[in-house]
């Protein structure tokens, strides 16, 4: 906040200045009348100090003056005359404030922020941005309760974006607020002030707030708008949103319970628990505000002691961003295409595009399909390709990279909702060519030229689902939703899944289904995932059966007890559906694969 100090006592004014700065505001000196309404005239001011007798121009002439130029800067007049008749001069030529000397301090800083809270419309005394909160009256900034410590100007760079929201500030701008005229630096330093409040921003987990617009400036982002959850689990979040509300009333009860009483050991034991399963479970769904508030009022809850007014901001935002309405139905460009697509199960013949210039390659490649099962078309060209995706989608594409702008079609093919899969045939077989067509979403990569049955071999693999194990899975995890989302997201692969909420009843369940896998979330009560991997790996049934561990915990101690104890592999929630598929087939391939090498050095034993 840049001020102008219009007063010819020099002491007074070191005094005010120094204190102001202590503050964080920017101050410049005027030392008469003349040369403050000059000043006032030049330079855009947020507020202005003007004491009332002063040598050239007078302070209640320079309010009047800068009234009739609709100058609204506020104006506060200080004056050691202090009578009502004085009072009733300066605020009848404009002044919003009238200050008494000598000047108590305090009083001044107070009377200015009234000020400027008054200019800006604010009836807080903090300025919020989601979780950052700025304290003019401290000079204080915190994310999520915790401060962040900032240099004076990042301060003031920070309060300014904060103050508008929606004005965009070039370098030279800022130069003008937060710089005084004497000491005016490069637009380096603009730069360089900017990148370390990032920084800060970033470390203390605000994210990007401040944008760049290139050619304009700067600008502080729009806060976060209402998040809705992935648009392949709109349906499972529909069905799961109102236990989810509901928990959330549970952990607001539990947290109101423990306020009044700090010593109610079951409510805080609840609160945690909520706090814990509702972080692990909504990332599951896409939503990461969501997500983030409960990890704040997780660790809140550990702190000593409680900040139950933030815990309070913090349920009230959670329970926003929940209520996302059902009926919203998604933009076909906010469908993501991070979650494959579950296998088809294939009743009619698959259709394969081939898009080559090469006549003998495509003649050949279709001759050899024949008999297989596959109906094959060829495309020529790119603009050939693209009427026949767009009359009948394939099963599969094969390209040509031979083929100009080859690349930007398989880039393009790529982000198509849901995509196709492409398999590129290619005359530069090195390993950065095949790193290239990987990053473009190729799914296969075959080098020209090819035998025609490697080729096709390569087709079946990719569109014949039978390639994919079906196995039975037994999911013991204490949430129902999450129970109810690993349903969705497996049983189209294929699996069968067996959720079982009560872990007391893991034993039986095992038994009864002989699963194929297990996974254990870690944090249940009455028995842990931890307790039942030691069981099943102590059990010479049972010992070598896959276990992945469903965690929110990511510490090197939950980690390294999960190994030990003799798990498989580690799955941190919120879950991400396409390293939940990976890790699975990954564990199932290698089951597979040792009981093959089991079965063939048994055989080998016995002379078989």
């Amino acid at each position: 906040m840049k001020i102008l100090l219009v007063e010819d006592d020099e002491n007074l004014a070191d005094v005010i200045s120094e204190t102001l700065l202590h503050h964080h505001y920017l101050v410049e000196h005027a030392g008469d009348g003349q040369q403050g309404l000059d000043l006032a005239e030049l330079f855009p001011y947020d507020l202005i100090l003007l004491d009332v007798c002063l040598p050239s121009v007078d302070g209640l002439k320079i309010c009047k003056r800068l009234r009739e130029q609709s100058n609204r800067t506020p104006i506060l007049l200080m004056t050691g005359e202090y009578s009502r008749r004085s009072i009733v001069a300066g605020l009848d030529a404009g002044a919003d404030d009238y200050l008494a000397k000598p000047i108590d301090l305090e009083e001044l800083l107070a009377r200015i922020r009234a000020l400027l809270r008054r200019r800006k419309d604010q009836v807080s005394p903090v300025i919020e941005w989601g979780l950052l909160c700025l304290y003019p009256s401290k000079c204080q900034v915190t994310y999520g309760g915790d401060l962040i410590h900032l240099t004076a100007k990042e301060y003031e760079l920070l309060e300014l974006f904060l103050r508008n929201p929606d004005r965009i500030y070039s370098q030279s701008l800022l130069l003008d607020r937060l710089w005084s005229f004497e000491d005016t630096p490069s637009e380096n330093a603009v730069r360089t002030q900017i990148k370390g409040l990032r920084q800060k921003l970033k470390k203390a987990g605000a994210g990007e707030m401040i944008e760049t617009l290139y050619g304009l400036g700067y600008r502080l982002k729009t806060q976060p708008k209402q998040e809705k959850p992935l648009p392949q689990l709109a349906k499972a979040w529909a069905k799961s949103r109102e236990k989810y509300l509901q928990r959330v009333k549970t952990l607001e009860t539990a947290i109101v319970t423990l306020r009044s009483d700090p010593t109610a050991r079951d409510s805080y034991t609840q609160a945690q628990r909520e706090a814990h399963t509702l972080a692990g479970s909504l990332g599951s769904f896409g939503l990461k505000i969501a997500t983030q508030f409960c990890r704040q009022i997780e660790d809140k809850l550990q702190h000593n002691p409680i900040p139950f007014d933030f815990l309070q901001s913090l349920l009230i935002n959670l329970g926003q961003q929940l209520e996302v309405t059902e009926d919203s139905s998604p933009d076909s460009s906010e469908l993501a295409t991070d979650l494959p697509g579950p296998p088809k199960n294939i009743q009619k013949t698959p259709y394969i595009l081939m898009i080559s210039s090469d006549r003998t390659l495509t003649d050949t490649l279709t001759q050899a399909i024949q008999g297989q099962k596959m109906d094959t078309d060829t495309a020529f060209t790119l603009e050939q390709a693209k009427s026949a995706i767009a009359q009948s989608p394939p099963d599969l594409i094969l390209l040509d990279l031979r083929l100009p702008q080859s690349l930007k079609f398989l880039a393009d093919l790529n982000q198509r909702t849901p995509p196709i899969p492409v398999v590129v045939l290619s005359e530069t077989d090195t390993f950065s060519q095949r790193l290239q067509v990987a990053r473009l979403g190729g799914l296969g990569f075959l080098p020209h030229p090819i035998e025609p049955q490697r080729a096709i071999a390569t087709l079946q693999k990719i569109l014949d689902p039978s390639s994919l194990p079906l196995a039975r899975l037994l999911v013991v995890d204490d949430d129902t939703e999450i129970l109810d989302l690993l349903t969705h997201l497996l049983e189209p692969w294929g699996f069968i899944l067996y959720p079982l909420h009560d872990p007391q009843q893991f034993w039986d369940t095992l038994e009864r289904v002989k699963p194929d896998l297990l996974l254990l979330d870690i944090k249940m009560p009455h028995v842990s995932g931890i307790e039942l991997c030691q069981i099943v790996r102590s059990d010479p049934d049972w010992g070598d059966l896959p276990i992945l561990m469903l965690s929110a915990y990511r510490t090197p101690e939950i980690v390294q007890q999960v190994f030990l104890t003799g798990a498989d592999d580690y799955i941190q929630k919120p879950i991400v559906a396409p390293e939940l598929l990976a890790r699975i087939l990954n564990r199932l391939e290698r089951r597979n694969f040792w009981h093959k090498l089991t079965t063939f050095m048994g055989n080998r034993r016995w002379g078989r």
